[in-house]
């Protein structure tokens, strides 16, 4: 935590296999972002088949949610700061069982690191994503709403609006940028979170995803589906968020944001 400032950085990134990230600068990377939390998805791997040098690295305790499923889906989460509580799952083997979400709970919020299901394999895909979305967000509301702050984070497998990606009328039919799913965003938003980082960027041309196949990261040609949503009541906290580009080694790119936690 940085305890000087008062603030408190928290990074999330889609990591596209954790096995395949190690080798293309994540070390390097993580002994030089300064994050006090750091949210992986996407990393495609079971504990028991990570070297020692990823899963414990100095300062952070690490904790890791597997999908049954090898080589597919997963989230792990690393923190130099002691979680009163970590929670793998929410309680239904469906969703559980494709692990996307770890829940860690500190003492003036919870954060949920999630990998939304992505809805590109047809109909019934995209109604599984859409009813994850709906359990996820009830257990929250259940179990903290009333008690502290919440931060959801991760890769959301949507593009709100059109600014968040770069081709939007060519995409109003492919999973990512459905009706559906860009209306329970603004669910989500009426349920009293924000997406924090357009509190700070209005900006086109913003996005933390690019398709490998066609190399469309050297033109830009994204999707903003990362995302940092924040309930409305420590919303006013989030005092910077921003996409980080640079950072190469998956298909994503992290994001983060810095959160006064005084």
């Amino acid at each position: 935590m940085s305890k000087k400032s008062g603030y408190l950085t928290i990074f999330s990134w889609n990591v596209n296999g954790i096995r395949a990230v190690q080798n293309k600068g994540f070390m390097d990377w993580f002994s030089s972002h300064g994050g006090d939390i750091i949210c992986l998805q996407e990393t495609k791997a079971q504990p028991d088949q990570l070297i020692d040098s990823v899963k414990n690295i100095d300062g952070y305790k690490s904790f890791w949610f597997s999908a049954q499923k090898k080589g597919y889906s997963g989230v792990a989460l690393y923190t130099n700061i002691d979680p009163k509580n970590i929670r793998n799952g929410f309680g239904n083997d469906s969703f559980d069982n494709e692990g996307r979400v770890i829940f860690a709970e500190y003492e003036k919020f919870v954060l949920a690191n999630v990998y939304f299901p992505n809805g590109g394999r047809g109909p019934e895909r995209v109604k599984y994503k859409l009813d994850f979305y709906d359990q996820l967000f009830f257990y929250l509301e259940k179990n903290y709403r009333d008690r502290k702050g919440i931060i959801v984070t991760g890769d959301f497998n949507t593009a709100h609006k059109e600014i968040d990606l770069a081709r939007p009328k060519e995409n109003v039919k492919t999973s990512g940028f459905l009706p559906e799913e860009r209306e329970w965003i603004d669910r989500i938003i009426n349920l009293g979170y924000s997406d924090v980082f357009r509190k700070f960027n209005t900006e086109p041309g913003q996005y933390s995803y690019w398709d490998q196949i066609t190399r469309s990261r050297e033109r830009n040609i994204g999707w903003r589906i990362d995302y940092f949503m924040v309930s409305d009541d420590i919303a006013s906290k989030v005092k910077d968020a921003r996409i980080h580009p640079e950072v190469m080694g998956s298909d994503h790119c992290p994001v983060s944001i810095k959160i006064d936690i005084k």
